[in-house]
Formats: structure tokens, C-alpha cells, sequence
């Protein structure tokens, strides 16, 4: 009998495994463009769906505490109104602006985390709802920001190392 998944959640473990295994993620990146689009997004999709109910993200939270988040107009808009707050102050306390209208948030972790927990959920930029984007498709243009991220969130890890075995890929020693 096959034993339940045991994810791995460990973050040094997880970031030292990616800095050893950098030349197989190349060699990894590279194997699956010679996949079908549909038929990769299907595995990930399909693994995504098995890993991610196995890891509670408010364990982890690593995304909030690294990532810099991008959000438009609108975005900005909500949050500022759910907050209270003048559009302008809600900019000078929480943005960063480029001259071609990027918007970031200007400060790492997330001024909105508490606990492990996003504090302004409902009111959370698209960006941060979307990630990781293993649901969504065109994994494969996406590779490269994807194993930006492999080290540094726990189903990102997990899928990438569960879609190698998923695909035979003959994986470093």
C-alpha cells in the first residue's frame, strides 16, 4: 500500500535542494518544451490539485514574506477604501511607482501579513490571488518565474518534484 503524500514544507531544506539541483532544473525547463502545451498543464494542474490541499500556505506564509506584489488602479482603489484611508496617503504609506505606472508594494513582508495570515483578504491584489498560477495555463511560459519560486514556496517545490517522477525524468544523483 501506497503511503499518504508527505509534502516537503521545509524552507532551508527546500532552498538548499534548489541551489544543489540548479543544473537538473535547467535540464528540467528545457525537457518539458518538447511537451505538448495541454498536455503539461493537465500534470500540473492535475498534481497541483493533489499537492496543495497537503500544505496549509498560513504555515508557511513565504510568499508574503518575499515576493514583490504588483497591483493596478483598481486594486489600489479597494484596498484604500477598505482601509479608510485617501488614495493618496494609502500610495505614500504602502507604494512604489515607476514611471510607467507599475505599482509595488514598497516593502517586504507584506505590510498586510499578521500571523501567517493575509490581513485584508478579501480586498488581496489579483497577483497574490493567483499565486502560485499551477491552476492556471501555459505552465511552460511560465517555467522560468516558476523555478524563481520553487525554492521559496512549498507547492511550487512539491509539484515541480512530483511532475519529474510524473514524466520519468532522469533526475541528478
Amino acid at each position: 500500500m501506497k503511503s499518504p503524500f508527505q509534502p516537503q514544507t521545509n524552507l532551508a531544506i527546500m532552498a538548499e535542494y534548489a541551489a544543489s539541483h540548479q543544473q537538473e532544473n535547467d535540464r528540467f525547463a528545457a525537457y518539458i518544451k518538447e511537451y505538448n502545451d495541454e498536455e503539461i498543464d493537465a500534470k500540473v494542474q492535475e498534481l497541483d490539485a493533489l499537492i496543495s490541499p497537503t500544505i496549509s500556505c498560513t504555515d508557511c506564509g513565504n510568499c508574503c514574506k518575499s515576493l514583490m506584489v504588483c497591483l493596478n488602479e483598481g486594486e489600489a482603489d479597494r484596498l484604500s477604501g477598505h482601509l479608510n484611508m485617501k488614495r493618496e496617503d494609502f500610495d505614500l504609506t504602502y507604494l512604489e511607482k515607476g514611471s510607467n505606472g507599475l505599482m509595488i508594494m514598497n516593502r517586504m513582508p507584506c505590510p498586510f501579513l499578521a500571523n501567517n495570515k493575509c490581513s485584508v483578504y478579501e480586498y488581496r491584489f489579483e497577483g497574490c490571488k493567483e499565486f502560485p498560477a499551477l491552476h492556471m495555463p501555459h505552465f511552460k511560459r511560465r517555467i522560468f518565474t516558476t523555478f524563481m519560486h520553487y525554492d521559496r514556496c512549498p507547492i511550487i517545490f512539491n509539484v515541480v518534484e512530483a511532475l519529474k517522477e510524473e514524466m520519468h525524468f532522469t533526475k541528478d544523483q
